[in-house]
């Protein structure tokens, strides 16, 4: 299996090279040059599967010769064993007749991240060991994605890890299951500026002449296609266990920077049966409005109570505006350097089309996601945090013939005075994280300046 950059100007690559190397140093986005393909009666062997075992069936293709069979499996049983607090690790709960909710926040900091963080801390470590290299790892998160990514190299020798999170635009909880790890390879920043702000920096630093030569960069946010490769798992669980492939089913999913809903995009382009994948926004819409009405383009960031949503540049767009489009390199080039420097991209006819077949989008009021909280306890007593209720919200608009999965991202004890503020009832942090509010925090407090951040993270090693 070979990847190449959505951008055209980047050599091709191998599942190794892709996983350690993150963003391309065109400035793209790795994808497969083609799509591994399941036909029904082998999705059918799939049933009753375990998770460790269905996740080594269906990310096989993509590693290539890069991994053994054996190796991969040790892997997942290493990631989805003892770090998981759910023997299934990714339950389905059943709402109603037409709804149904994937938890993926059963991992050691609560978010669904954990379930693609904790493969890809393994694979940096086996290739890394591998290559006898270093690794410094540079992240931008909007809640979730820093914690997994910390507890998943945390520790690990060769690695390395720097990062950004906006200040005072994240949860107290999710802050501090960043800040409140000390492992002597663990770096954070809180940067005074937007996700938006924060992750530009992070994809500058891959191109930058100053910053490549000096240090082995690597990435975690879902530009990195081994952690989107390894979300496209659970579509297959969650599908299999609700009749799949014999019945197709809709997903909803809360969405911010594309990356959950696109390994969506991956399964049915693998032969999963998905009738629909409902992208689900909060105020900060720009997803919405591409898919409804085909314009891409930035506003004022509102912040919501759902702020790992509060995006507005959402990096894994690219890929479907690439695979819609034709795989037209060049194409997909000029529309994202026009998108850089002006802030607006129009689709084409072809990327709006393709996208239509496959897609919907709701955007969902703060109101709205607050009474979706409401019903999902009094009616089926499920206590679910705000990015569900976005995605559920939507879910609930959109009219379909086939059960729809909505996933539940976070727990809900990550956003207990949201939750509070809906249902009157404020949920406590599990066991192990019990003592959270007791440990020290650690961090340390930049401009949204890049000069001062690179300076950093060139001082880091």
């Amino acid at each position: 299996m070979q990847y190449l950059s959505t951008r055209g100007q980047a050599p091709a690559l191998d599942f190794e090279g892709v996983t350690l190397a993150g963003l391309a140093p065109d400035g793209g986005l790795y994808l497969p040059t083609d799509w591994p393909r399941f036909t029904p009666e082998r999705i059918r062997e799939m049933r009753g599967m375990s998770y460790v075992d269905l996740a080594c069936e269906v990310m096989l293709p993509f590693v290539g010769e890069s991994l053994e069979r054996e190796k991969l499996r040790e892997l997942c049983a290493e990631a989805y064993g003892e770090p998981f607090a759910h023997a299934a690790v990714t339950p389905l709960i059943q709402l109603d007749e037409a709804h149904w909710l994937l938890e993926l926040f059963h991992g050691p900091t609560l978010a669904f991240k954990d379930i693609a963080l904790q493969l890809l801390g393994r694979l940096f470590e086996t290739f890394l060991d591998r290559r006898g290299q270093h690794l410094t790892i540079v992240g931008a998160t909007s809640g979730d994605t820093g914690s997994a990514a910390l507890h998943g190299v945390m520790g690990r020798p060769n690695i390395d890890i720097v990062m950004l999170h906006p200040a005072g635009r994240i949860s107290e909880v999710q802050r501090r299951q960043m800040t409140t790890l000390h492992a002597p390879n663990i770096h954070n920043i809180a940067i005074e500026g937007s996700f938006d702000d924060a992750q530009a920096m992070v994809k500058r630093m891959f191109t930058d002449p100053q910053v490549t030569p000096a240090v082995n960069l690597g990435a975690v946010n879902s530009i990195n296609w081994a952690r989107l490769m390894a979300q496209v798992v659970y579509y297959f669980y969650a599908a299999l266990r609700i009749g799949g492939p014999d019945r197709a089913v809709a997903f909803s999913v809360p969405t911010g920077n594309f990356g959950d809903v696109f390994a969506g995009y991956v399964a049915a382009q693998m032969g999963l049966p998905v009738e629909r994948l409902l992208v689900a926004t909060n105020s900060n819409d720009i997803l919405h409005r591409a898919l409804s009405d085909g314009d891409y383009s930035r506003s004022d960031l509102i912040p919501t109570e759902t702020p790992s949503m509060d995006i507005q540049v959402s990096s894994n767009f690219e890929r479907l505006l690439y695979c819609e489009g034709g795989r037209t390199a060049g194409t997909l080039t000029k529309q994202m350097r026009t998108f850089e420097q002006t802030g607006r991209l129009d689709l084409s006819d072809d990327q709006r089309a393709g996208a239509s077949a496959l897609f919907a989008s709701r955007a969902v009021t703060p109101e709205a996601t607050r009474d979706t909280m409401v019903w999902a306890y009094r009616n089926s007593g499920q206590v679910i945090d705000p990015h569900t209720a976005v995605g559920l919200s939507a879910a609930r608009e959109l009219a379909q013939d086939v059960p729809i999965v909505t996933l539940a991202t976070a727990h809900p004890a990550k956003f207990p005075d949201a939750v509070e503020r809906a249902i009157g009832l404020r949920p406590e942090l599990p066991a192990r994280l019990a003592n959270l509010f007791e440990r020290e925090e650690k961090y340390e407090q930049l401009p949204a300046d890049y000069n001062t951040v690179r300076d950093y993270v060139l001082g880091v090693r």
